[in-house]
């Protein structure tokens, strides 16, 4: 298999060719592709705490902590700062190389801001890599984020713009560019994936892939989500992707942007340990591990990543070695 360049100009043609091949080829150009550009059986853990849960006044169809939707998750404040550095120093403790925040908001108060950038320097004196996700950032608080030592700022594109139009109104898709923008232009690495089950189209999920892969730079990181269709929101009664679907997904990932981490993320607690196999096989090489919860929704238990990953020979990515489970 050639060494598969980094291209920034894929068409919809070539991504729907890729993802339709027969599924034993896809798996085989992906897995090629993940070893031209990255370690083999090797997989980063990140660690994500929910620092300030609930009343966010957007209207996202798939958010358990929207105002918009009712599913009975209680408003908490913002977290300690002291609070959270003992949890990330437990997140390292239990492996975890990146540790990273979630806040509930449209975008954060300067105030809110401060008392992020001071959990963000401690999270880094602990030697842990740091993301966040707070919802839309002005230029000059991104800048002050990569002065605190900011790696690395989550902000999704969730599906394609035609179909972001349908689960979300309070903001618009190009906000969301304008954001991974001033995020990249601060020096931050950028997070950015989607949410697949929304009721999208494969040319939805195929237009997201080819937004994110076209992007001036790729994204660092890539989340791929399973969605959990949360009782009380519009999407609650959301047929699961099937399987082997999702699987191409992180594949045609995985080949469009080759060094990115392509992470399985949330509704990981739906795949069977067969299911997360093919998908490390297909290029994803990063987790969200431990805690009982993804934001307000299941994550899998550590005990059970542990055992699949003893299983398989999966070890977990360090920035300079791989510690075996």
């Amino acid at each position: 298999m050639p060494h598969n360049p980094i291209r920034h100009n894929w068409t919809y043609d070539e991504a729907l060719t890729l993802y339709s091949q027969p599924f034993m080829d896809l798996l085989w150009q992906a897995q090629c592709v993940h070893r031209a550009h990255l370690p083999a059986n090797k997989v980063q853990v990140c660690t994500l705490q929910n620092i300030k849960v609930g009343g966010c006044p957007e209207d996202c169809a798939w958010c358990g902590q929207s105002i918009y939707n009712k599913t009975g998750v209680p408003n908490e404040p913002l977290a300690a700062i002291e609070s959270v550095i003992e949890a990330a120093k437990i997140a390292k403790e239990n492996g975890a190389t990146r540790y990273c925040l979630a806040a509930s908001w449209r975008g954060p108060t300067n105030r809110n801001l401060d008392s992020v950038i001071s959990m963000v320097k401690g999270i880094k004196a602990l030697g842990l890599e740091t993301c966040i996700t707070l919802g839309k950032l002005r230029k000059e608080q991104a800048q002050q984020l990569k002065a605190a030592g900011l790696d690395y700022y989550n902000h999704n594109l969730e599906t394609s713009e035609n179909h972001f139009a349908k689960v979300s109104t309070t903001r618009t898709y190009a906000d969301r560019l304008e954001t991974l923008q001033v995020v990249r232009e601060a020096g931050i690495n950028v997070c950015s994936g989607g949410i697949m089950g929304m009721g999208e189209t494969v040319k939805d999920r195929l237009e997201l892939l080819m937004t994110l892969a076209n992007q001036p730079e790729h994204p660092q990181s890539v989340p791929i989500n399973h969605l959990v269709a949360i009782p009380g929101t519009p999407l609650e009664a959301s047929p699961p992707v099937d399987d082997l679907d999702f699987i191409r997904l992180v594949a045609l990932a995985r080949i469009m942007m080759p060094k990115s981490f392509v992470r399985l993320s949330g509704g990981r607690v739906q795949m069977s340990p067969l299911m997360q196999t093919l998908c490390f096989i297909a290029g994803a090489n990063s987790i969200h591990y431990g805690g009982k919860k993804l934001l307000v929704t299941p994550n899998v238990e550590p005990d059970q990543d542990i055992s699949l990953f003893q299983q398989l020979g999966i070890t977990f990515k360090h920035d300079e070695t791989a510690a075996t489970l």
